[in-house]
C-alpha cells in the first residue's frame, strides 16, 4: 500500500496550502487568489476579491511599520501608510511575476519611507540633506551596535559610509532638523519659564531715529538761529507753543506758522537730497 504525501493529500493539509515553511506567518498563501483577480474584471467580484487580498495580508503591513515606531509618527497613522502601500501593492501586482511578498514588501516600505520623506519634516529641506540625514543615522547605529560604544565622531562616519566629513556634519544637523521647536519651548525645565524667545533680539526703534536725525541735519542747520531754537524747544523740550511764544516774546499764532514753514522747509531739503542721491545711483524716484 502506498502512502500520499502530496502537498494536496488529506495529511493534515488544506487543498491548495504551500507546506513549505514560510518566513514570517503574516504571509499567507494567496496566490489562487491573485490569479483569480488579475481574471476578473471590473466590478462588485473582483472588488470582493481585492479585498479580502488586503485583509489577508494586513497583519504583515502592519508587521512593517512597525519597524519605523518611535521616529516622531504615531503606530496608528504609520499603520495606515502602511496599508495604503499594501493597496498599492495589491493593484499592481503581476502574479506571473513571482511571489507577491517580495513585491509586496519594497512596495510598502518605499510608500513609508516617502512618507517620512515628505510629510514628516517640519521644514522643507533639498532630497540630498534628507538622504544624508538617513544615511548618517544608520552609520551611528551599525557604528554603535556594541554594549559601551562610544559615540561615533564625524569622520569614523565619514570612514564608514564614504561620504566626505562636511556630507556627514550636514547629515547630523539633519538629525535635530527633523522637527521644529516652540519659541515658547522651556530652554532648561524648571528655569523660571525661561524660553527661546528670550534669547532672540527685537528690532531697535532707534535705529529709524538714527535714519530721519541724518536726513534733517544738513536742512536744520540752514534754518535761521531763531527757527531752530523753535523746533529745539518744542521737540526736544517738549514745550508748548504758548510757552515758546512766552519766551520769544511773540505770538502763539507765529510760533505755529515758524514751526510749520521750518518743518516744510527741512522736509523738502530732506526729500531733495534723497532724489538728488536716488538719481545719482540710477534709481527711480519715490513715489508720495
Amino acid at each position: 500500500m502506498s502512502t500520499d504525501v502530496s502537498p494536496n493529500s488529506s495529511a493534515g493539509l488544506a487543498p491548495g496550502k504551500n507546506p513549505t515553511k514560510r518566513p514570517h506567518d503574516d504571509a499567507p498563501d494567496t496566490a489562487r487568489d491573485f490569479a483569480r483577480l488579475a481574471a476578473l474584471s471590473e466590478g462588485p467580484e473582483r472588488d470582493a476579491v481585492r479585498d479580502e487580498l488586503v485583509e489577508a495580508w494586513l497583519p504583515m503591513a502592519h508587521r512593517i511599520a512597525s519597524r519605523f515606531r518611535d521616529r516622531g509618527e504615531t503606530m496608528q497613522d504609520l499603520r495606515q501608510v502602511a496599508a495604503l502601500g499594501l493597496v498599492k501593492a495589491v493593484d499592481r501586482f503581476d502574479p506571473e511575476r513571482g511571489a507577491f511578498e517580495s513585491y509586496a514588501v519594497p512596495t510598502i516600505t518605499g510608500e513609508i519611507k516617502r512618507h517620512f520623506r515628505d510629510r514628516m519634516w517640519a521644514l522643507k529641506v533639498p532630497r540630498r540633506v534628507q538622504e544624508l540625514r538617513s544615511t548618517v543615522r544608520n552609520a551611528r547605529r551599525e557604528l554603535t551596535q556594541s554594549p559601551g560604544s562610544p559615540e561615533p565622531s564625524t569622520a569614523e562616519i565619514a570612514a564608514h559610509t564614504g561620504l566626505s566629513e562636511d556630507q556627514v556634519s550636514d547629515g547630523l544637523e539633519a538629525l535635530d532638523s527633523f522637527s521644529t521647536l516652540s519659541l515658547d519651548a522651556e530652554q532648561v525645565p524648571g528655569d523660571n519659564g525661561f524660553s527661546l524667545a528670550d534669547t532672540l533680539g527685537a528690532t531697535d526703534t532707534a535705529f529709524d531715529t538714527v535714519v530721519d536725525r541724518e536726513a534733517v541735519k544738513h536742512g536744520l542747520l540752514r534754518l535761521p538761529e531763531r527757527e531752530r531754537a523753535i523746533l529745539y524747544m518744542r521737540f526736544f523740550e517738549d514745550m508748548t507753543q504758548s510757552r515758546i511764544a512766552d519766551r520769544l516774546g511773540i505770538s502763539q499764532m507765529h510760533v505755529s506758522r515758524l514751526i510749520s514753514s521750518s518743518c516744510a522747509r527741512v522736509r523738502a531739503e530732506a526729500l531733495g537730497d534723497t532724489a538728488q542721491h536716488r538719481r545719482h545711483h540710477g534709481q527711480p524716484p519715490e513715489t508720495a
